[in-house]
């Protein structure tokens, strides 16, 4: 009787510690699973491209949308990724393209700029504001104002 006695507690036991090994192992796999992100062809949050946000961009506004020629306009905006101190320049189109004037500014702490610009060529000026980074160009989008 008391080999059939061991036996069943031994398997019960067992199944016990089989069990709790099992839970335990679980557990650990889940936690080690969720401790970092992998990323999986059909994860599109976890990809490895960058999303639009991370993108950095420049916005643009000119206090002034209609100005006499050689008046002075104060364009201001905001960035995202872009470092603090990196250089802006004012384009403006001429012929289909843009050339850069001699206005220009740094991105401030904040991530704002204000630069100002006088303009002299009376008609419609398209203008935007351009950053050189590491991984490329970024532009504002056109600003258009009249110079009579």
């Amino acid at each position: 009787m008391t080999s059939v006695l061991r036996h069943r507690h031994g398997r019960a036991l067992g199944t016990g510690v089989l069990c709790a090994a099992l839970l335990c192992g679980g557990t650990a796999g889940a936690f080690a699973a969720n401790a970092g992100p992998s990323p999986s062809p059909t994860d599109k949050h976890t990809s490895m491209s960058p999303s639009p946000s991370a993108m950095p961009s420049i916005t643009a506004r000119a206090d002034k949308s209609t100005v006499k020629a050689g008046e002075t306009v104060k364009f201001t905006g905001r960035t995202k990724g872009l470092k603090v101190g990196s250089p802006l320049v004012l384009l403006h189109e001429k012929d289909g393209k843009w050339t850069a004037l001699k206005a220009t500014a740094k991105v401030k702490t904040g991530n704002s700029y204000a630069l100002l610009a006088k303009l002299d060529t009376k008609g419609t000026e398209h203008l935007r504001v351009a950053s050189v980074t590491k991984s490329g160009k970024v532009y504002s989008p056109t600003v258009t104002v009249t110079v009579r």
